[in-house]
């Protein structure tokens, strides 16, 4: 990733004060070191605009962000540029077995990762697996909130905009597509985030998810998933200082629920079929084992 502009951040956000607040903190993050920002205000869809905003970067490592994100690692442009080393792309949560359009059907251990997100006035935060750590790997599907990835293999990938021409599930197609296409995936748990959102799984995620299974139908197992939250543990902190207090994994391994693997009732098929059978091309090893 030899370049002299390091980091390229892409931001589609249609609200000045959201898109100001992310740029700021990102301005923050990463002073001092080579960065563009690039705001995509009229995005027709996430998909659309991230491909757009990819068309324009020139830096090694493109990260795709929600605008209403707060990420409080003052180390954070150094693991990045570290991991991007050894991972193609990483995020923040995701799971290390995909079985449906919810990242997290199939439950733990599989489903991966740490995050806070605002609930009125409340921040909750919800952890899942954080084994290995602090970086979970053998990802095959990432949450979109911020996707951080090497140019070269986003550009590779791209997002499909012709399929997923609104706002949900652009990134558990882009991100599983490059599982199988062999890229490493990868989730940080020690980067204190928090996202100003607990999503949105109406009726339009479910058209989307539709959609999603549509085009996977062949190597996804799961017809009719749930639209139940993570079953993470959710742990509320009054502030963001109380917070990245508690984010730290023996923190996290003392006060964890113990739970075992779990599928819900809306998948055919459980044990269909192992990871490394998705793979497109030849069968490779099982990440998880």
């Amino acid at each position: 990733m030899k370049n002299t502009l390091r980091f390229s951040i892409v931001i589609c956000s249609i609200d000045p004060m959201k898109f100001a607040e992310a740029s700021e903190m990102y301005e923050s993050l990463l002073a001092g070191l080579p960065y563009e920002i690039i705001g995509i205000h009229d995005a027709r869809s996430l998909a659309e605009g991230y491909n757009r905003g990819l068309l324009q970067a020139r830096g090694g490592i493109v990260i795709f962000s929600h605008d209403d994100i707060l990420i409080l690692d003052p180390d954070f442009a150094r693991k990045i540029s570290a991991r991007l080393q050894d991972f193609d792309i990483l995020g923040f949560t995701g799971t290390r077995r995909l079985i449906s359009g919810y990242w997290w059907t199939a439950g733990l251990p599989w489903a991966s990762g740490v995050i806070a997100s605002t609930q009125g006035t409340s921040i909750n935060l919800s952890v899942w697996n954080i084994d290995p750590w602090p970086v979970v790997d053998g990802i095959q599907a990432i949450d979109g909130l911020c996707i951080m990835a090497r140019r070269e293999t986003a550009r590779e990938i791209g997002f499909d905009e012709t399929t997923f021409d609104g706002f949900h599930l652009y990134d558990l197609d882009f991100s599983f597509s490059a599982w199988r296409a062999g890229k490493r995936l990868g989730v940080c748990c020690d980067i204190p985030v928090i996202h100003a959102s607990s999503g949105n799984f109406g009726s339009t995620y479910q058209e989307y998810t539709r959609l999603f299974l549509a085009k996977y139908r062949n190597v996804l197992p799961c017809s009719s998933p749930p639209v139940s939250p993570p079953a993470g543990r959710a742990t509320p902190a009054s502030d963001s200082r109380a917070l990245i207090t508690l984010w730290r994994r023996e923190s996290f391994q003392r006060d964890a629920i113990a739970q075992g693997p779990s599928h819900e009732p809306g998948c055919m098929n459980p044990a269909f079929p192992e990871p490394s059978r998705l793979l497109t091309g030849q069968a490779q090893e099982n990440p998880n084992e």
